[in-house]
């Protein structure tokens, strides 16, 4: 089968690989339909390269169930499914305390087992979630970073009729705006520096839309606020300066959930920092998309507000590419060549076409 595997720092080739095969009762092969690629895979390809030489990339996807182990009872081929793609080891002191998310051990395929750039992958029966015929594999395929988002909100205190201010709106960030609806949020402020995605959070519910090059968000939020600062600030830019200004966003015991992961290192300044401490902050930490029971509530949360329409996806995603323009899409994508929020390849359309470069586009399969 066709995988885009990662060998090292910008080296990731379209190749063949072996399909997955059955090896455990609950083994189950899934056919692969839409997978996108997330903002930890354009790190580890720009920067930090793969845990594992050669492993096939990508873990968030939707898919259709291809065959099952002996074991598994609750799916069948030809099942509609979306995936945790996480692994724990529920062995260690946060797995026994029930809290997954923490485990010792946690991985995700693509880094140490066969990812989702591929035209199979193969995950255990506990990993896969139904889902409703009307939801399209496309939001399906967003399943994963949607939970991601939803554990952050779910780490908060956030209370219906609060304040939120999401901090780039990038994929991440899209649905963050959205998550802060569904969990009750009054106003939802939207603070980007690329107005082409501050209007799209617009359309998904952002109420108050702040161009942070035009002036400090927190002095722009204050105008809004009276001064108070919002309830909750979600940093989701995983920038190093926003990852400092975001503390300067929430009121005087006001919450920060950090869903960004910077890749570098963060100097905050003396006005920031005072800000946790004066303002007695209380920061969270958010990692991952698992909680107790495995793979916990995001996931089933997810599904049923795409389901019920109230995430969006459509305006999330950008590109929709055949597998094959793997290397080039994440090549343009580091050089800014491609003005992209959440680009999804579709591995079983034009899987073993060649490996030439071709020209990208942002163009729907149905």
């Amino acid at each position: 089968m066709k995988t885009l595997n990662l060998y090292g720092v910008k080296d990731i080739r379209f190749e063949d690989s072996p399909k997955p095969v059955i090896q455990k009762p609950d083994d189950v092969i899934l056919k692969v339909k839409a997978v996108g690629i997330c903002g930890s895979d354009i790190s580890r390809y720009s920067k930090l390269g793969p845990y594992v030489k050669g492993m096939t990339f990508g873990h968030e996807f939707s898919g259709v169930v291809a065959e099952v182990g002996s074991g598994v009872t609750d799916f069948q081929p030809g099942d509609r499914v979306a995936a945790c793609p996480t692994y724990v080891c529920g062995a260690c002191e946060s797995c026994k305390s029930g809290l997954p998310s923490q485990c010792e051990d946690l991985t995700v395929i693509g880094a140490r087992h066969p990812g989702a750039y591929a035209e199979y992958v193969k995950l255990p029966s506990s990993h896969l979630l139904p889902i409703p015929d009307h939801l399209d594999f496309d939001t399906a395929a967003l399943v994963e970073p949607s939970s991601v988002v939803a554990h952050g909100f779910y780490r908060s205190d956030l209370q219906p009729g609060e304040e939120v201010a999401v901090v780039g709106v990038g994929s991440i960030g899209l649905l963050a705006v959205q998550w802060a609806k569904i969990f009750g949020a009054s106003k939802v402020y939207a603070i980007d520096i690329d107005h082409h995605k501050l209007k799209i959070a617009k359309e998904l519910g952002a109420d108050v839309l702040i161009h942070s090059s035009e002036a400090p968000p927190h002095e722009q939020i204050a105008q809004y606020t009276n001064g108070r600062g919002v309830d909750l600030a979600v940093e989701c830019a995983g920038s190093p300066i926003t990852s400092a200004q975001v503390f300067a966003l929430p009121k005087k015991g006001g919450n920060v959930v950090f869903l960004g992961i910077p890749y570098a290192d963060i100097t905050i300044e003396r006005l920031y920092f005072e800000k946790i401490v004066r303002n007695e902050l209380s920061v969270y930490g958010s990692w991952n998309a698992v909680s107790a029971p495995f793979p916990g509530k995001e996931w089933q949360a997810s599904i049923h507000y795409m389901s019920t329409g109230q995430i969006q996806t459509k305006p999330i995603i950008s590109h929709r590419l055949e597998l094959h323009k793997g290397p080039e899409t994440f090549e343009k994508i580091i050089n800014r060549e491609l003005n992209s929020i959440k680009v999804l390849f579709y591995p079983e359309i034009g899987a073993h076409a060649s490996t030439k470069p071709t020209g990208i586009m942002a163009t729907s399969f149905s």
